[in-house]
C-alpha cells in the first residue's frame, strides 16, 4: 500500500494551483512529473561535477564519467540486459527508433517487408516508412479491432520469409492497450525477423525484462518515468548493434581517424557521437532508483485501482464513450462525449485546473479507424488519487453542460 500523501510530497509541482484551482495532472502519458530527488540531482551535477566525459584525465571529468557509466549499469540491471554495452543513451524513444531504422537502410532490399502495428505512435511509423522508401521494402500493417487490440490471427497471416522487421509498441499511448509482445516476438523470430519494441509508454508502469522477452531492440524515454527530458535508452542485442553501421559521425564514436579512413569505437560508444546529455543520463539513474524504491508492484496496484475507478466514474456520464476497452490495459482512459469536440472539453476543464491531453495523440491511424478527430485522454500515474478523478468527472460534467 502506497503512502500517497508522502509520495505526493515528493513532487513539488503537484502542490501548485493552475487557474486558481489545485492542479490535477492527468497528462502523464505525455510526460511524468519529477520528484524532488531528481530535481536535486540535476542541480548537484552542475554544482559539483560538471565536466565532459570519457575524454578527460582531470578529476571532474573522471567523476562525471564514473557517474554516467554507473547510470548505464543501473539501466542495464533495470531492464535485465545481458551486457552494459547493449544499453545506449539516447535523447528519447524517437532517437532510438530512427537509429535502428537508419541502420537497416543498408540491410533491406526491394521485396522485403516491414510489419508495423495499427496501434503505433507516429514516431514508430514514420521512420519505417522512410526506410521503406529508401530501400524499396514494403510496409504492412497489423490490424486492430474495436476494442483497440491487435488481431493476432492477421499478424500470423502477414508473417512470411519476406518479413525482415516487426515493430510494435509495448503499450499504446492513445488507448492504453498492453500488447502481447512476447507472442509477437516469438512468432516473428520463427521467420527470422528482427523485432523492435517501442517501450515509451510501458516503462512508467512496469519493468521490461529484455532477455525474457528476447526482443532484438527495446527503446524508451526517460521523461515519462520521472526522469529528465532529452533522455532515453535504446537496448539492442550485441550481435545486432555490432552489425548496424553508426547512426551519426563525430567525436567519441571513433577509434582512429585519418583523412584516408576512420575506424569506429566499440559498443556502446559507436552509437554515442558527440557530447551527450550528461546530467540527464546520470539523473535518469536517479529516477529509476526512485521508482524501484517505491516498487513496481505497488505502482501497478495503485494505477490499476485508478483505472478501474476512473472507468467506472466516467462511464456514469451520459453520452461518454471510452475508446480502448481491452481487458489488458494500463492506466489510460481515452474518451469523447457525443456531439462535442474533445478540444472544447479540454479547454474548459483546464480552467478548472485539470490537465488532460486532447487531439490525435500522434496516433492518427487509430483516430481514423474510429472515424473521430481525436479524444480526451486522461493518463494516470501512481501519484494520482481517486479524489482527483472525482474532480475530473465533475469538471467534464460542467463542461458538457456548458457546451450542450
Amino acid at each position: 500500500m502506497l503512502d500517497l500523501q508522502k509520495i505526493r510530497a515528493d513532487f513539488p509541482i503537484l502542490s501548485q494551483k493552475v487557474n486558481g484551482k489545485p492542479l490535477v495532472y492527468f497528462d502523464n502519458g505525455a510526460t511524468s512529473q519529477k520528484p524532488q530527488v531528481v530535481i536535486d540531482a540535476i542541480a548537484k551535477y552542475y554544482q559539483e561535477i560538471n565536466a565532459n566525459i570519457h575524454r578527460g584525465v582531470h578529476t571532474l571529468s573522471q567523476l562525471a564519467t564514473d557517474a554516467y557509466e554507473v547510470s548505464r549499469v543501473k539501466m542495464q540491471h533495470h531492464i535485465n540486459a545481458k551486457h552494459a554495452h547493449e544499453v545506449l543513451f539516447t535523447s528519447g524513444t524517437t532517437h532510438g527508433v530512427n537509429l535502428v531504422a537508419n541502420g537497416f537502410a543498408s540491410l533491406l532490399k526491394s521485396g522485403d517487408e516491414v510489419l508495423v502495428s495499427a496501434l503505433e505512435h507516429h514516431s514508430n511509423i514514420v521512420p519505417w516508412q522512410m526506410l521503406c522508401e529508401r530501400t524499396g521494402a514494403t510496409l504492412k500493417v497489423i490490424p486492430m479491432n474495436e476494442k483497440g487490440e491487435l488481431i493476432l490471427s492477421a499478424f500470423d497471416e502477414l508473417l512470411s520469409e519476406k518479413t525482415k522487421i516487426v515493430t510494435v509498441n509495448h503499450i499504446s499511448n492513445a488507448l492504453g492497450t498492453i500488447n502481447p509482445i512476447k507472442y509477437i516476438i516469438d512468432k516473428a523470430h520463427e521467420f527470422g525477423a528482427v523485432v523492435f519494441i517501442d517501450g515509451a509508454q510501458a516503462v512508467p508502469h512496469l519493468k521490461p525484462d529484455v532477455q525474457a522477452l528476447d526482443c532484438d531492440f527495446y527503446a524508451f524515454s526517460g521523461h515519462k518515468m520521472c526522469g529528465p527530458t532529452g533522455t532515453g535508452i535504446l537496448y539492442g542485442k550485441e550481435a545486432w548493434l555490432n552489425k548496424l553501421p553508426p547512426y551519426q559521425g563525430g567525436g567519441e564514436m571513433i577509434k582512429e581517424v585519418t583523412f584516408e579512413k576512420t575506424t569506429y569505437a566499440d559498443l556502446p560508444h559507436k552509437f554515442e557521437a558527440g557530447t551527450p546529455n550528461i546530467a540527464g543520463g546520470i539523473v535518469l539513474g536517479t529516477a529509476v532508483d526512485y521508482l524501484n524504491e517505491i516498487g513496481f508492484e505497488n505502482i501497478q496496484a495503485q494505477e490499476l485501482a485508478l483505472l478501474e475507478y476512473g472507468t467506472q466514474r466516467l462511464s456514469e456520464i451520459e453520452g461518454l464513450r471510452i475508446y480502448g476497452t481491452s481487458e489488458n490495459k494500463t492506466s489510460v482512459i481515452s474518451f469523447n462525449i457525443d456531439g462535442i469536440h474533445p478540444y472544447d472539453i479540454g479547454t474548459i476543464i483546464d480552467k478548472l485546473g485539470i490537465a488532460v491531453r486532447t487531439g490525435h495523440h500522434c496516433a492518427q491511424p487509430i483516430m481514423n479507424f474510429f472515424e473521430i478527430p481525436g479524444t480526451i485522454r486522461a493518463s494516470f500515474s501512481f501519484y494520482n488519487t481517486k479524489e482527483e478523478i472525482d474532480s475530473l468527472v465533475e469538471a467534464v460534467k460542467k463542461a458538457k453542460m456548458m457546451l450542450s
